[in-house]
């Protein structure tokens, strides 16, 4: 079988060498057609590159989905130095594709931010990689020592590239966040503007982009805008790697063109729901965006089927809950998580992290009231776009969504003690007990 299970519905470009170990060298690269981007682009002036790149209507596979050629349209030839900051932090919870590129393929990363470096007139590559990410960043760390030694980065492009391990706060996967983490200041947002193409790391014009985006960028440059923009839709053009999580039979990461339909993506692809249950609720964009319920969810995945349902697709990390779940447990840790995460610079996230988090534990124990929910929801429109970064907004928006639309199972809690799923079902008597 192959890594670790792949379906014919897949459209493998960036994933093709997924479980093959020699594409992670240069010479395994070039013997699968890798460098040829690199040696084409820099026959080519920077501002025809990111013309190509736009005209492919590429968008940024981060979370915010902003188009990449006009990202990189922002530098121009100013005799500052320029950076390029790979963010390969990934740390939304259900998100787990670019440790795999960088797992698998390293080369083909090296490859699309070479290429981006050379279009933005960038002197050096900084790739930050989550430091937990130990075999990786190992792997990716070797690939960099390898392209050094026969003259890839370096010598010749007059390129450097490091990586850069962080510490393992969620925070740093924030743009600013991770400059100035790389600077070796606390890993805080920094407010903008000034924008980081104007003032960005060591206070140069910086882009910063995400490693799946940049994978891209050597097959849009040997197979042209019109292939890239045949697959996918009009506006979300190209393959997307969704990671998939939950409680379906094969969970892992499928590419798939950007449009594919949510409920074939669990049923067919993922091979339904497990042990014979049915689908309750579904995360579409990792744990930060607002749920999904069941009978919402004959979507397509693209930016603006996902927008128009309510949600958002973010990293494409779906997760998949059945009708086992508890909703009031599931989203208290997603709470949980971004209380412990918030850097604590902004007031509404610091607070409301924690207040929600309070809160929703104690509803899942059995000592919630009604008037609960009204204050949540009132707290999470106080943490909604009033901080510097959206890591406050991260944590209402699940919170809000749960409410809405599982408000009976909320109840449930707080009006018998328990959870109707047998979770804490004690909860109450053993405390009291005590």
């Amino acid at each position: 079988m192959a890594y670790p299970y792949t379906h014919e519905k897949e459209v493998r470009v960036l994933s093709k060498y997924f479980g093959d170990p020699a594409a992670r060298t240069v010479q395994g690269w070039r013997e699968r057609g890798g460098w040829q981007a690199l040696e084409k682009a820099l026959t080519m002036q920077p501002e025809e590159i990111v013309n190509l790149v736009k005209d492919s209507g590429l968008r940024g596979r981060g979370g915010a989905g902003f188009p990449t050629g006009v990202k990189w349209s922002f530098f121009r030839e100013d005799g500052k130095p320029h950076y390029l900051l790979i963010n390969a932090d990934e740390s939304e919870p259900g998100a787990f594709k670019d440790r795999e590129l960088c797992r698998w393929t390293p080369p083909q990363l090296i490859e699309g931010a070479l290429i981006c470096a050379y279009a933005i007139r960038a002197q050096h590559i900084y790739i930050y990689i989550r430091g937990e990410f130990f075999e990786p960043a190992a792997i990716l760390g070797r690939a960099v020592e390898e392209c050094y030694e026969q003259g890839i980065v370096g010598r010749d492009l007059k390129i450097d590239v490091t990586v850069h391990l962080g510490a393992g706060a969620y925070i740093c996967g924030e743009e600013t966040a991770l400059m100035n983490s790389l600077e070796g200041r606390r890993g805080q947002p920094r407010i903008k503007p000034p924008y980081p193409a104007v003032v960005g790391a060591f206070g140069m014009p910086t882009n910063v982009n995400n490693v799946e985006t940049l994978c891209c960028i050597p097959h849009i440059i040997n197979n042209g805008a019109a292939w890239y923009k045949s697959m996918g839709t009009e506006k979300s053009p190209g393959t997307k790697l969704f990671n998939v999580s939950g409680h379906v039979v094969r969970r892992g990461n499928y590419e798939l063109p950007l449009g594919f339909p949510l409920m074939e993506l669990i049923n067919d692809v993922c091979g339904g729901i497990r042990d014979g249950r049915k689908l309750k609720a579904v995360i579409p964009g990792g744990s930060s965006v607002p749920i999904l319920h069941a009978d919402e969810c004959n979507i397509d995945l693209d930016y603006e089927s996902v927008a128009k349902a309510g949600t958002m697709l973010g990293t494409a990390s779906v997760i998949v809950m059945d009708d086992q779940t508890c909703m009031v447990k599931a989203v208290r840790r997603m709470v949980d998580f971004y209380a412990h995460e918030s850097c604590g610079q902004c007031t509404p996230c610091r607070e409301g992290t924690a207040w929600l988090a309070k809160i929703l534990r104690r509803i899942e124990e059995g000592y919630g009231s009604e008037e609960d929910l009204d204050a949540m929801l009132d707290i999470g429109k106080n943490m909604s776009g009033t901080t510097i970064c959206v890591l406050s907004d991260s944590a209402a928006a699940p919170t809000a969504s749960s409410i809405q639309k599982f408000r009976d199972e909320y109840l449930a809690h707080i009006r018998d003690g328990r959870c109707p799923f047998g979770k804490h079902e004690m909860a109450r008597p053993l405390a009291a007990a005590h």
